[in-house]
């Protein structure tokens, strides 16, 4: 099946980055806004708490669940927001390297961001993703 997204990579921007730098879908795409995946249990309880790593995990396979029940999976990912509660950036980077390592070779255009709080008791880790595929 073909896929919609296709990611640009810049010759000149640093290639420290571990992502690519933008990213386009067709127009006759349908896009896919996925809330921001939490690190919530089946029983709406929050998982691995105090566990940058394990939240980010759950994430992803929340995210996952969620792009499959649109009919997307991490590949049709068009764009990413991860967000972190913490001031350390060595937090931030233990978050990002398991959502990194997730979408493999799909290194899509990401931004990753420290916050104060989110939304759920002892939550540390969100990630907000869009989707594109073609029907």
């Amino acid at each position: 099946m073909p896929r919609a997204v296709t990611l640009i990579r810049s010759a000149s921007l640093s290639d420290v980055a571990e992502y690519a730098y933008a990213a386009t879908a067709p127009p006759e795409a349908r896009l896919i806004f996925a809330a921001g995946a939490c690190p919530l249990n089946a029983d709406g309880s929050t998982a691995a708490v105090g566990d940058y790593a394990g939240q980010a995990a759950k994430s992803v396979e929340n995210l996952r669940t969620a792009l499959a029940d649109a009919g997307a999976e991490l590949s049709d990912v068009i764009s990413t927001r991860v967000l972190v509660a913490s001031t350390r950036q060595e937090d931030l980077v233990t978050a990002w390297q398991v959502v990194r390592d997730a979408f493999g070779a799909h290194d899509v255009p990401s931004t990753l961001m420290g916050v104060t709080v989110l939304g759920y008791y002892d939550q540390l880790v969100e990630i907000e993703a869009v989707a594109a595929v073609l029907d």
